[in-house]
């Protein structure tokens, strides 16, 4: 019926089905990059005629192009399919307690032009909303790129975040409402966010260590050692989003007070915060280190300076980072108990060390570990390191395409002018 009758109100529900289907093949491309015809008909679950019908549809408008052939297996070989450059553009923040990265990402899944980096302390800052949400507009209009050609904004922030209702309870505390209603008045974009360390895992799961994983912990060392687990294949956050705080097991009697308020969390041993006070003090003590002109820096240059020296062979360096690394390995072995992950992922700021952490964590996981737990179980160093958390800001608004899209056209009220997907 709804083919053929003049009611245009019946076509309605067929023409929405076929633009959800193209925007499931738009997502497809965005996580996969390029794809063959047979590929995009399995990733939608319909038959090959019918997805060329919608590939032909969608390389007319300007929505897919040709990009080339497969591998050849034997035969003749499939014409693959992506994304134009400019079909569409995400901005992607990646927030941790004192530094602010955002970035354009493009349909093609490439970054656009600079990362934009600033000092935002979020601790005891009552105007850090406010601050965010500036650089957001500064950073949009320096970009020139028209709004509704950025589909979303995603970000990813540390603190306990209710991806569901936009609230982080930590941080970023606004006036009234929620911190995502915030931004989406004052800039227009649809807004998501979510917590820095289940976006990094999330990274991780598309186009990390991860990928075709079913069950792995992805650790993100930074100013805390947060958490984001992987169960059977997808992204696990919990009730309301909290799961992977593990920054604050309660693992050490040694009385020192936590950034949550307790004392002896595993924080409190093994941030890079904490390595950085621990190098300054060393140093001050007459430590030798290539970094011996650091001890009066500030904290977040003294971290990166103290990874640089470990990944050149600084002994000092390497020692701080260890002593980190252990006590880490004690909170991995509580994991491994839990949860019998295949796969171990260090990420974050601190995984750019590289191998520095493998050996002191896999010690302290054959020493507080039952082996038969244990022994499956691998360790990896993050391919993506530090963009971890940009590009999972991304792939949480793609994750949420089709939403997306309905609240952008809602909330600006402008329907007949995005005829288009985009």
């Amino acid at each position: 019926m709804g083919y053929y009758s003049k009611n245009t109100s019946m076509l309605a529900p067929v023409n929405a089905k076929k633009d959800n289907l193209k925007r499931k093949i738009i997502k497809t491309l965005f996580f996969s990059k390029e794809l063959s015809c047979n590929e995009l008909s399995e990733s939608i679950s319909k038959s090959v005629p019918l997805t060329t019908q919608y590939i032909n549809e969608m390389v007319s408008s300007g929505q897919l192009m040709e990009s080339g052939y497969a591998s050849s297996t034997g035969g003749r070989r499939p014409q693959v399919f992506s994304l134009p450059l400019e079909l569409f553009y995400v901005v992607s923040v990646a927030m941790d307690q004192l530094i602010t990265r955002i970035a354009l990402i493009s349909s093609e899944n490439k970054y656009v032009g600079e990362v934009e980096k600033f000092d935002l302390k979020l601790a005891n800052n009552p105007n850090s909303l406010e601050e965010l949400i500036a650089h957001l507009k500064s950073f949009i209009k320096k970009n020139k790129i028209p709004a509704d050609k950025i589909i979303g904004i995603g970000i990813g922030m540390p603190g306990f975040v209710d991806p569901k209702k936009g609230i982080n309870h930590s941080f970023l505390q606004p006036a009234s409402g929620s911190v995502v209603s915030a931004i989406e008045e004052a800039i227009g974009i649809p807004v998501l966010i979510d917590n820095d360390s289940s976006l990094i895992a999330l990274a991780e799961l598309k186009w990390g260590a991860a990928k075709n994983k079913d069950h792995v912990m992805v650790i993100n060392i930074g100013w805390g050692v947060g958490l984001g687990i992987i169960a059977d294949g997808k992204l696990f956050r919990g009730n309301q989003g909290f799961a992977g705080e593990f920054s604050h097991i309660p693992i050490f009697d040694n009385n020192k007070q936590c950034s949550c308020g307790k004392y002896g969390c595993l924080e409190t041993e093994t941030s890079l915060l904490v390595v950085a006070q621990k190098v300054i003090k060393g140093l001050q003590n007459g430590k030798v280190s290539v970094i011996k002109n650091m001890a009066k820096g500030d904290i977040e240059t003294v971290a990166k300076k103290t990874i640089e020296a470990a990944q050149m062979g600084d002994r000092f360096s390497i020692e701080a980072l260890s002593d980190s690394a252990y006590n880490i390995g004690r909170g991995v072995a509580i994991l491994i108990h839990l949860l019998n992950p295949e796969l171990i992922v260090i990420s974050g700021l601190g995984s750019l060390a590289g191998k520095v952490w493998i050996a002191p964590i896999q010690q302290a996981i054959n020493e507080h570990c039952i082996p038969k737990i244990a022994e499956d179980t691998e360790i990896k160093i993050s391919t993506l390191g530090y963009d971890g958390e940009l590009v999972g800001a991304a792939a949480l608004v793609m994750e949420n395409y089709e939403n997306l899209r309905q609240l952008h056209h809602i909330k600006t009220n402008t329907k007949n002018k995005h005829k288009s997907l985009v």
